[in-house]
């Protein structure tokens, strides 16, 4: 009886490792669908071509005079795709970075749409890749169903789905430094192997984007914590000098874990160019103060330290944002708190917050709030003082990191509470399959979902130029022959995907009529010209959530003719304010 009972016991346990290992690949399947869906239906967004073309800069050329503002390593990923497609690019070209991208997306023969999907598919693997590692360190937190709570919400993520489809740098630098925090919570057992890990991971964080650089202290500090965990549990109830000689080897380590990581951004900076030629350029900002006195002791490249001071160029700049309807001249600090609010989903804010509680208050669990919740708080805290309202891709390390401390929720053993847990991840996976394909302007319920998102966000938290293509569908189908004024903020070329349009903004207001095509982004930072022609005009489309196509007619005898096309129901018109 007792090994029929061993027979039945292992029975089961394979069964549920079946079933553990059929949900992830469920779950990161159906993330690469929306991904690669995403990828393949969307035009360039405003930032992509400026990193796809210093990608090829690098292949071709091993340059690194483009885009010094952000270090090599997301750019040297997207070159890992863009390697394929050799796309021809001019040696003799000497405009700047945005004329760059538009130079070799639109001006050199080759093909955007192959060129952008090959540039997008590394991230998009790498996004998968960060999904395995969310779900390995939820599955060391709180097992294996809090690892499947975890994943969930990662992969139902609208902002991760959004941005991890794109050839941009965010998902890389919060994945990066995610891999790096969960090394080094494993090194607490594994120090020698885990810690040279957690040290480059920590060095790829900061050579995809300088904003890893705050959560740097933090990290150092918790190699000092796991060090000290590893040899405590090997010599129970040590005195005074036995913590000091802790103390001393956690730092010791702390400083190997640093070494690994400039070894790393020297590394890639190198594979650039093994030469590391570098002109500083000539409109360099000039730092003062601490910022100067930082940036000159750091141990990383001058092309590095150079980009740093154009980081804090921009800091310096006045920029202008858009929030709840209001456009406004320089930054909010409740800025981002805001918009996770409105483009999170809200079964996933519950989890959120519930996981962080379970995550302070269960003992069990205890340990791992240091790794888990106060890197992303410090990041959070940085970005907040940034100049730049421009979305939530400044805080994707949120979702990221708090999918992880969500799977604290399983920790409390009611019923009633793996019941919520589950109808939880049930309401954010329905919230998220409902935006789909257009998950960059996605909002939730409260907000009035992805329809309505630009009424209270703008930029890349809306339209970031990626439905040019989509509206060329939509006037080739609906609005044949018909005169187009368009106002379009992105980086795409209209006329290369069929659209003839002429800037409204240029001629008299008694000469627009026919089409008027705005982005929302301009709809929501609109002067008084282009508020005035969208106030005397009628809504009749929207394109992606982040185009609105209005029908302007013309003046007749003092009064608006207004034109529709034979069939069209003419629906409300949207609100501009």
């Amino acid at each position: 009886m007792r090994q029929a009972a061993r027979r039945a016991g292992e029975g089961l346990r394979r069964h549920r490792r079946w079933l553990f290992a059929l949900v992830v690949v469920a779950l990161l399947a159906e993330m690469a669908v929306a991904m690669v869906t995403t990828a393949v239906q969307q035009t360039p967004t405003i930032d992509e071509p400026v990193y796809v073309g210093t990608a090829e800069i690098y292949l071709q050329q091993r340059s690194l005079r483009y885009n010094p503002e952000h270090p090599p390593l997301g750019k040297l990923l997207i070159a890992s795709g863009t390697a394929f497609a050799d796309a021809h690019l001019d040696r003799a070209f000497v405009g700047d970075q945005t004329e760059l991208g538009r130079h070799l997306l639109y001006e050199s023969g080759n093909d955007p749409w192959r060129l952008m999907l090959l540039a997008r598919l590394p991230m998009i693997v790498l996004t998968l890749l960060f999904g395995l590692v969310v779900l390995a360190f939820a599955r060391d937190l709180a097992g294996p169903v809090g690892g499947l709570v975890a994943l969930g919400l990662y992969a139902f993520s609208p902002d991760i789905i959004a941005h991890g489809s794109l050839a941009t740098l965010d998902v890389p630098m919060a994945g990066f430094l995610l891999t790096s925090v969960w090394l080094l919570w494993r090194a607490r057992r594994r120090p020698r192997l885990c810690l040279p890990l957690a040290g480059g991971a920590l060095g790829a964080a900061v050579a995809t984007k300088m904003s890893a650089l705050p959560a740097v202290p933090v990290l150092l500090f918790l190699v000092v914590l796991s060090v000290c965990y590893a040899r405590r549990t090997h010599s129970p109830g040590p005195g005074p000098r036995e913590r000091m000689r802790l103390l001393v080897l956690g730092v010791a380590a702390a400083l190997v874990v640093a070494l690994v990581a400039i070894a790393v951004v020297w590394a890639t900076y190198l594979a650039v160019d093994p030469q590391l030629r570098w002109a500083g350029p000539e409109n360099l900002p000039v730092t003062h103060g601490l910022r100067a006195r930082v940036v000159d002791r750091l141990p990383f490249p001058e092309p590095y330290r150079d980009g740093m001071r154009i980081q804090f160029g921009f800091e310096n700049m006045t920029w202008s944002g858009f929030l709840f309807g209001r456009h406004y001249h320089g930054s909010l600090w409740y800025y981002l708190p805001a918009a996770l609010l409105i483009k999170t989903p809200l079964g996933m804010l519950a989890l959120w917050s519930t996981g962080a509680v379970a995550t302070v208050r269960v003992p069990r669990l205890r340990p791992a709030a240091p790794y888990v919740l106060v890197p992303p708080v410090v990041l959070l805290v940085a970005a907040l003082t940034g100049s730049r309202d421009l979305g939530v891709r400044y805080a994707l390390f949120m979702p990221v990191f708090l999918a992880v401390a969500a799977a604290g929720a399983t920790a409390f053993r009611r019923r009633s509470a793996h019941i919520a847990t589950a109808a939880l991840i049930l309401f954010v996976a329905v919230s998220s399959l409902r935006t789909y394909p257009y998950y960059l302007p996605y909002s939730n319920e409260a907000f009035g979902g992805p329809a309505r998102t630009h009424l209270r966000l703008h930029d890349s938290n809306v339209d970031w130029g990626q439905d040019l293509g989509r509206l060329a569908a939509r006037l080739r189908q609906r609005y044949p022959d018909e005169r187009i004024w368009l106002v379009y903020k992105g980086s795409g070329v209209p006329s290369f995907y069929g659209i003839d349009a002429s800037d409204p903004r240029k001629v008299p207001s008694s000469e627009v009529h026919g089409l008027l095509v705005v982005s929302d982004s301009s709809i929501a930072k609109a002067d008084r010209r282009l508020a005035t022609l969208i106030n005397t005009s009628k809504r009749i489309d929207e394109v992606g959530h982040s185009i609105t196509i209005y029908r302007r007619a013309a003046r007749e005898h003092g009064a608006l003719e207004v034109k529709w096309p034979r069939g069209e129901e003419v629906p409300h018109n949207r609100s501009t304010t």
